[in-house]
């Protein structure tokens, strides 16, 4: 098995950025939640605030969304699924990502691959459980897998390390450069 981060690693940009501002350009009207969303930024940077308490600060536009509009958003975006990623995808792939799940899943679902992101309403912006991120990752991996091993691993950030110890064979991203990760 084959095991891939999804923002800035096989996709070009950061999903849940692309969401928002998708969602922005559809409904002018979430923008009236941005100070808010600059104000919990600050706040986390200046660590007053968790990362989990930020994202769903972040997500708070849900609460007003129309529709999340999904397999739009993809049939929009899906160009930035990077080449080299296609050239070798393999149908037990799998995405451990810190995303929402509910962003990511149409795009899994096309590219016919498996999926574990942060789970989270779509509908509140709540976050169910942790944020999918560093260990974490590697918990809900071996929960949902238990005795599976990875063959490889790729992502753009250190912050990954818990999961590349895991793998056999490790990769760094940086835009469509893949070096080994020692």
């Amino acid at each position: 098995m084959n095991v891939y981060d999804f923002d800035k690693t096989i996709y070009d940009g950061d999903a849940s950025l692309d969401f928002w501002r998708y969602k922005v350009r559809k409904e002018p009207l979430l923008l009236g939640y941005l100070p808010y969303q600059v104000f919990s930024a600050f706040l986390f940077k200046a660590k007053l605030i968790s990362r989990k308490e930020f994202k769903q600060r972040f997500f708070i536009f849900l609460r007003s969304t129309r529709t999340l509009d999904l397999g739009d958003f993809w049939d929009h975006h899906q160009s930035k699924i990077k080449p080299w990623y296609l050239k070798q995808k393999q149908p037990n792939d799998l995405i451990i990502s810190a995303s929402p799940e509910f962003i990511l899943k149409e795009m899994t679902d096309r590219l016919q691959i498996s999926l574990i992101g942060t789970k989270m309403n779509p509908k509140t912006g709540k976050i169910t459980g942790e944020n999918c991120r560093g260990e974490e990752k590697v918990r809900r991996f071996k929960k949902q897998y238990q005795d599976a091993s990875i063959n490889q691993f790729y992502s753009d950030s250190k912050s990954d390390t818990p999961l590349k110890l895991l793998a056999k064979e490790s990769f760094l991203v940086k835009k469509d450069q893949l070096s080994p990760w020692s």
